[in-house]
């Protein structure tokens, strides 16, 4: 007959009642300063790929914002179009056709000189 004793395995300690009654708070385990043990040449290290990712990022925000302004100008591009598309419509209907078509022309003319 095999007798296999089995490995005693350690229970997870029992911390036991909290001296103040607060079992609901996480235990908390002692102040241990991490400054100062890693070496110069592991923070450069960890420091340039931060640097590289921050980089990557703000190069990806910026073309975001780069579309995104693109469609706002477009946007608003035509809505001013459809402005004077409108002005043009209300301007042929008391006046001759010949006429609004000459104020285009002259219109065009003052956009080009200001721009």
């Amino acid at each position: 007959m095999p007798t296999t004793t089995a490995a005693h395995v350690p229970d997870a300690k029992s911390l036991g009642m909290r001296k103040n009654g607060k079992q609901w708070h996480a235990p908390k385990s002692a102040f241990r300063p991490k400054a100062g043990n890693s070496s110069y040449a592991t923070r450069v290290k960890r420091e340039k790929a931060m640097s590289a990712v921050k980089a990557t990022e703000k190069m990806m925000k910026d073309e975001k914002e780069a579309e995104r302004q693109k469609r706002i100008s477009a946007i608003k591009d035509k809505r001013a179009a459809k402005e004077e598309r409108i002005r043009y419509e209300k301007m042929a209907e008391t006046m001759h056709k010949k006429r609004v078509e000459r104020l285009k022309r002259k219109e065009k003319r003052n956009k080009m000189l200001k721009s």
